[in-house]
């Protein structure tokens, strides 16, 4: 069980770390077909893997409040969704150009804090037992935030190296960008594991940090300018096999 949480926790950060790579071998950005590709795969595996995952299972942990039990659910998921609204106010991830790159990595790295939470607090409720909550299905997130975690880590490096930051530099920061994830997920996981109570709380907060990202900034760019039949066929598709996956093996 734990080599299984520490192979989860690990999978974003090896996403960003990979995209990152990116920069010793491309000259420019990924294709905007493939990032779109990516990016609606991405979001149809964290929508699927924060419903089933994350969302019901809360709801299944607060049963013993009755036909109030879906507060603890609504409670963290708006919760989730206004701590990345302030994050996005603070550090607005759009910043690109060479006098706000700093700021680009601080954006990237910030909303990379809560989605390791996330992984953590799904693998926290794992090991407690919780009903609901596979295997399967939470190495799905892991593996949806892991998608998503590779163009930014290209983002992060490809436009430094264009700027004439040498590209083992330009890698090194682009994989700091990720560092914070194995992080926060290792401290959520230890949290978690002492206000056990308080566990629908933290995995629907992570549901609602995950369809933040999806409806502010995933599907945007997966639908902007031409070919967005791509994005949606590719976030169709996530959605799907990670919604059999989880009920086939779950």
């Amino acid at each position: 069980m734990i080599i299984d949480i520490v192979k989860g926790i690990s999978v974003p950060f090896l996403g960003t770390t990979l995209g990152a790579f990116c920069v010793f071998f491309l000259k420019n950005e990924l294709s905007k077909e493939m990032q779109k590709a990516l990016t609606g795969f991405a979001a149809g595996v964290m929508v699927a893997a924060s419903i089933w995952s994350l969302l019901l299972p809360a709801l299944e942990q607060g049963t013993s409040l009755g036909m109030w039990k879906f507060l603890p659910a609504v409670i963290g998921f708006w919760i989730g969704i206004l701590f990345l609204m302030a994050i996005d106010y603070f550090a607005p991830p759009e910043c690109i150009d060479e006098k706000c790159k700093n700021k680009l990595l601080l954006a990237v790295t910030l909303h990379n804090i809560p989605e390791g939470m996330a992984v953590g607090v799904i693998y926290a409720g794992l090991l407690s037992g919780a009903e609901h909550i596979t295997e399967i299905g939470a190495f799905s997130l892991a593996l949806g935030i892991a998608i998503q975690n590779f163009p930014e880590g290209a983002i992060i490096s490809l436009p430094l190296c264009t700027e004439g930051m040498s590209k083992k530099r330009a890698f090194i920061y682009g994989v700091l960008s990720g560092a914070v994830e194995p992080v926060a997920a290792v401290f959520t996981v230890w949290a978690a594991s002492l206000i056990v109570p308080l566990l629908p709380y933290f995995l629907s907060f992570a549901a609602g940090a995950m369809f933040y990202v999806v409806v502010e900034e995933l599907i945007p760019e997966m639908s902007a300018g031409k070919h967005s039949n791509i994005g949606t066929i590719l976030f169709s598709f996530g959605f799907t096999l990670m919604l059999t996956l989880d009920v086939a093996l779950g």
